[in-house]
């Protein structure tokens, strides 16, 4: 099978393709034909040497991804062969808060997604909304179930409430589409023309320019009344963080995901003070939080925001463009179909000895398995 390998600040130039031989699975572990993967700032963090969690060395990198079960050890109960999946990056962090136990995590500490097979934990697997694609749902494990464990995780997002998000990010565009979900009003803010046509073509009832309004803050309230927004998804850090504290409501929250202005930050006493305010950092979220999540994006049949689709063979492209920072939606890397048909044409003609890996034929393939299939409301447990 084609692999692709990294490691801790090697750089996008670090990553290289491998052959390497098609995993078999063990007790309690599934194989995965992966069919896409997306990107996230997490995957650059990483290539880019800083990244908090702990990193293993020659790792196949990228955390999120989908695709279909095509194997599975003894004792497997929470999937069958043909099932499609998503894999939850903390695969131990089943519910409940995080801790370090449950820190181990996809493309870092463990193995990522980006091969063309994925073994993995049974505990990982997420079953995915019926109404998506592969591309698609690759895209919900890190933005989307972060975004959803910000707007719900703590005080939950109210509908009639104010949510804010912060520029058109993976995360950012997915706050805005499931605080609509929870019908709730949402501002965000913007640096050009363009992007704020978009943002209010997918549900945002206020967009700011930052860049015309300097201290944002002030508008934003403006936009509520003068009360200030009941949820933040805060994803600035630095460059953001102090007005965050000057735009959130009374007993408001701010759920802070990342940084992507790194540099030194002297928060103000003072703004902090001002408002009684709860601050949550953000670890993504439970494989109980994405299921949730998946059944609130199935019943409403939500679509995540793709900006570009790569083939396999140009994933350090993908990654470029990604670096580039014009995305607008989710950078998506996809498997050819046909090749995954033909490795999984060469793993049904192994030998299946009592205890080994059940695998899945060629016929028992389905026929067009980037469709949804299933029940309008399927159990996503």
């Amino acid at each position: 099978m084609k692999t692709y390998r990294a490691n801790l600040g090697g750089g996008i130039d670090g990553i290289v393709m491998r052959d390497e031989s098609i995993p078999t699975p063990g007790p309690h572990q599934m194989l995965v034909a992966v069919r896409a993967v997306s990107l996230n700032a997490r995957e650059l963090s990483i290539l880019q040497g800083y990244y908090p969690l702990p990193v293993k060395p020659d790792l196949i990198p990228v955390s999120d991804g989908a695709g279909e079960v095509v194997a599975i050890g003894d004792g497997v109960t929470r999937v069958k062969v043909g099932d499609r999946i998503a894999a939850a990056i903390f695969p131990r962090w089943i519910d409940g808060p995080f801790g370090w136990d449950f820190a181990a995590q996809l493309g870092g500490s463990l193995d990522g997604m980006l091969s063309e097979y994925a073994l993995l934990p049974e505990d990982a697997a997420v079953h995915i909304p019926p109404h998506l694609s592969f591309e698609e749902a690759a895209t919900l494990p890190c933005a989307a179930v972060t975004a959803w464990n910000a707007i719900s995780g703590g005080a939950p997002l109210l509908p009639g409430q104010t949510a804010l998000t912060l520029g058109s990010g993976g995360v950012s565009l997915f706050a805005l589409q499931l605080a609509k979900l929870f019908g709730a009003r949402v501002i965000t803010t913007t640096s050009s023309d363009s992007k704020a046509k978009r943002l209010l073509e997918l549900g945002a009832d206020a967009v700011v320019d930052y860049r015309k309004t300097p201290d944002w803050h002030a508008k934003v309230r403006e936009l509520n009344g003068g009360r200030g927004v009941n949820v933040i998804v805060e994803v600035g850090g630095a460059g953001t963080m102090e007005q965050s504290l000057k735009a959130v409501a009374f007993s408001g929250q701010i759920s802070q995901v990342g940084w992507l202005d790194k540099s030194a930050s002297s928060i103000s006493i003072a703004a902090l003070s001002a408002t009684v305010t709860t601050v949550r950092r953000i670890a993504v979220g439970s494989r109980a939080q994405f299921l949730a999540m998946n059944n609130a994006i199935a019943m409403h049949r939500l679509k995540p925001v793709i900006d570009s689709v790569f083939p396999f063979e140009d994933a350090l492209e993908a990654f470029r463009h990604y670096a580039r920072g014009n995305s607008f939606g989710k950078i998506v890397i996809r498997h050819d179909g046909e090749a995954c048909r033909s490795l999984i044409t060469f793993l049904s003609s192994a030998t299946n000895p009592d205890g080994a890996a059940t695998i899945v034929g060629e016929t028992d393939y389905p026929a067009a398995p980037w469709r949804g299939h299933g029940p309008e409301r399927p159990d996503l447990t």
